[in-house]
């Protein structure tokens, strides 16, 4: 019996061992096809992560730029509230300076009156004074000798003339003498 037992077990194991090799190359055909997959799945995620850190790196750089214009937005700022400080001041000075120009304008003081006693043509013949005060220029005359002749200051004449341009002086012209001091 020996010899019909080692026939019967001996006749099996070549099956068995075919059906296991044939198991073993299904299984190792599948996990190929999965680790395929896998490492096709991996490329992807690798694509992926690739994107994301292009977008951290540029919303860093966005981040860092927004800082950057901040601070110089600040810096801007100030300049222009620097700007507009001195722009008030210098108004301020140009409203005092209207303010003076304004009061040096009032009205001239009155007119001396005429210390020559004369006819009624008088002030109307150049180189004369008027009763009323006024002086009727005639040629060569200049605003200089006009205030020494009449005893006034050369400053007091031209503030009782405001109009009267010194370089434009016509012959028959009439000016205003003011009051002697």
């Amino acid at each position: 019996m020996d010899t019909i037992s080692r026939e019967n077990n001996t006749s099996y194991l070549p099956i068995a061992g075919l059906l296991v090799g044939l198991v073993a190359l299904a299984l190792a055909f599948f996990a190929l096809f999965k680790a395929t997959s896998v490492g096709k799945k991996l490329d992807a995620d690798s694509d992926q992560i690739a994107k994301i850190d292009t977008i951290e790196s540029t919303a860093n750089n966005a981040a860092q730029d927004a800082q950057k214009a901040k601070s110089e937005e600040s810096s801007l700022f100030t300049s222009a509230q620097d700007g507009f400080t001195k722009i008030a001041s210098d108004l301020n000075d140009i409203h005092a300076s209207i303010a003076k120009l304004q009061e040096a304008a009032k009205p001239a003081p009155k007119p001396a009156r005429a210390s020559k006693a004369g006819s009624a043509a008088e002030g109307s013949a150049p180189g004369t004074v008027s009763a009323d005060g006024t002086y009727t220029i005639k040629s060569g005359d200049s605003l200089a000798k006009i205030a020494r002749a009449n005893g006034v200051s050369l400053a007091d004449l031209e503030a009782a003339n405001p109009g009267a341009d010194p370089k434009h002086l016509k012959v028959g012209q009439k000016i205003n003498l003011p009051e002697k001091h």
